[in-house]
């Protein structure tokens, strides 16, 4: 339109005619015609606009879906891994990756796309309409794009590692943050603010450090892209002046009109632009590509512990356990060896042993939070591997010394699990686990809000609550790890009796510290290192007179009767020390030990 109006209007060099436009639209007098030009500018700019509405709404709509969709499926491919996964990796490195990263993909989808697409469309026609206007003068201005590239390609290729670093370090410091305010009770009370402060400085120093470096590189191709895009621009420039002027270089024929020559020129910035543009998506697009691996990395992991492809439901029908010949380890550090054991279904399992002795990590493997690496691991005869992890764990009830509540309400916490659990049937398991009188006394009962993993209540009534969790599910098999450690003895007393009539026709196996809550269990089995050394009755292990009756003299504060010695040897997990006394297990060799 600019060029028509210069030519035809201001010039007379040509006449006013528009492609697609019959002619008996367009005024005959110049001034018309200048009206007739401004019109049509300002038609296309509101079409523009409305267009630029649309196209943005769309891009964003989409990038908003697949961010989504990302970030659903990586957290449900982050559900799906082993509990080792979890233990390897630290809570803010996989939060990291859930938030920054999908982010960091959505921010290319929405606007390093489109840019993609409005290049190769912008580019496209207007390379297309400076060809149709003036062949000789676009091979002069396609001259820069060889350099261009070959300035793109060194680009990516130094600031890919750049930015995988800042990845890395984004990564180390959401871990580290995240762990101080997780801690923030131990930082407190032991006085320790300054130095997780500067722990957090070093970490944001880091941040820093690479996140300069890669800045590095990005504010030297953004400049040297421009020179580059403008020196092109400036050589059209002279060069079609000189040839509107008459003296072409180059031995250039034919004319060139000012009206062209201002049409070309328009056109030629406009289709350098996208080029210096392309910087930019370059830019978001390793961005997104150092993010997209790290969130490929977890989306296209196969868990170790997984249904194998012909796995069925799990069926129950007596809650007999066996371990056969089970051996397991943490990397190189063996934990269980040789673990032969056949429960019937329905016994009450007392599970005892010095600290480290393979108790709490033997009984994650009946629901397979880890997996045995040789021996098997059967209920009612069913290997656990060949069973539907989900109709394996629906069957066991498991209450960890370390009970976890999530943020929401009492009865939310109850309920976790058993979503369809009626306000009756919650009361009902809260009372059954001692749990409902603190709770009618909370502020607002059972829809008070427990905070941040429960912190506004004590150790104790979150392990109530965690007992209620598991009493409300109804397992066949309970797990009971220490499971009444931090209540009081009061309420440890009333918490066993109701345990005890709930365990009643269920197989039951309870980890315990304090023997008292495991006597009248029909079956102890005794671990040291990782073995089993005792199995029998409360009554039959005092007998014995070995491991199991001195766990249990040093409880009952019966010291002096212990055969200690001088000796070294190791008889728990405990660091060898000469200041550690020996206990004598009746017929066996001395084991050293911290006395509890």
């Amino acid at each position: 339109m600019i060029g028509i109006a210069v030519d035809a209007v201001f010039l007379s060099e040509r006449p006013y005619v528009l492609p697609f436009v019959p002619g008996e639209f367009v005024p005959d007098r110049p001034v018309g015609q200048l009206y007739f030009s401004i019109t049509v500018l300002l038609v296309a700019t509101v079409g523009g606009a409305v267009a630029s509405w649309v196209e943005d709404w769309g891009w964003s709509v989409f990038a908003q879906r697949v961010q989504r969709t990302i970030r659903v499926d990586a957290y449900d491919a982050l559900q799906g891994q082993e509990l080792a996964y979890f233990t390897r990796r630290r809570t803010g490195d996989l939060m990291s990756v859930l938030n920054n990263d999908v982010n960091a993909l959505e921010t290319f989808l929405e606007d390093g796309l489109s840019a993609t697409v409005w290049i190769l469309a912008t580019v496209g026609g207007i390379g297309a309409i400076l060809v149709g206007l003036n062949p000789t003068l676009t091979v002069i201005t396609l001259l820069p794009i060889p350099v261009l590239a070959a300035f793109t390609l060194a680009f990516t290729r130094i600031i890919e590692p750049r930015y995988l670093g800042v990845r890395e370090q984004i990564g180390d410091l959401n871990a580290r943050l995240e762990n101080s305010v997780s801690g923030i009770e131990v930082v407190k009370t032991q006085g320790a603010e300054r130095f997780e402060t500067e722990r957090v400085r070093q970490a944001s120093d880091s941040y820093l450090r690479a996140s300069l470096a890669a800045i590095r590189v990005r504010i030297t191709y953004f400049p040297g892209l421009t020179v580059i895009s403008g020196i092109g621009f400036a050589l059209t420039f002279l060069i079609g002046g000189l040839w509107v002027l008459g003296v072409a270089p180059f031995g250039i024929a034919g004319t060139l009109t000012p009206g062209s020559f201002v049409t070309f020129v328009i056109y030629a910035q406009q289709f350098v632009w996208p080029i210096i543009r392309l910087g930019d998506v370059v830019d978001d697009y390793e961005r997104a590509k150092t993010a997209g691996l790290r969130v490929d990395e977890l989306l296209m992991r196969d868990p170790v512990v997984r249904d194998h492809p012909d796995a069925t439901a799990l069926t129950v029908s007596e809650g007999a356990v066996t371990f056969e010949a089970v051996t397991f380890a943490y990397g190189d550090e063996p934990v269980l060896q040789d673990i032969d054991i056949a429960v019937e279904g329905g016994t009450t399992v007392g599970v005892v042993g010095p600290t480290g002795a393979g108790k709490s990590t033997l009984l994650k493997l009946l629901p397979r939070l880890y997996d045995a690496e040789t021996g098997a691991v059967r209920i009612d005869g069913q290997d656990v591997r060949a069973v539907t992890l989900r109709s394996l764990r629906r069957s066991i009830g498991y209450v960890s010394q370390e009970p976890f509540l999530f943020y929401g309400t009492v009865a939310e916490n109850i309920r976790y699990g058993t979503f369809d659990a009626t306000d009756d049937e919650v009361e009902r398991a809260a009372d059954r686990a001692q749990a409902g009188e603190f709770i009618r006394k909370l502020p607002d009962g059972f829809d008070t809000l427990v905070g941040e993993r429960g912190v506004k209540l004590s150790g104790g009534q979150r392990q109530r609550l965690a007992i209620a969790r598991t009493m409300l599910k109804d397992p066949e098999i309970l797990i009971l790890d220490e499971a009444t450690s931090a209540v009081d003895t009061e309420t440890e007393a009333l918490i066993q009796a109701s345990l005890q009539e709930f365990a009643a026709d269920r197989t039951t196996f309870v980890i315990a510290h304090r023997l008292s809550t495991i006597r009248n269990a029909a079956r102890i089995l005794v671990l040291d290192d990782g073995r089993i050394v005792e199995d029998g009755s409360h009554e039959e292990l005092l007998r014995a007179d070995e491991l199991y009756a001195n766990l249990w003299r040093v409880q009952v504060g019966d010291i002096q009767s212990l055969p200690l010695s001088s000796s070294n040897e190791r008889w728990s997990d405990s660091r060898r020390s000469s200041a550690t006394p020996t206990i004598r297990r009746c017929g066996g060799e001395p084991k050293t030990g911290t006395l509890r």
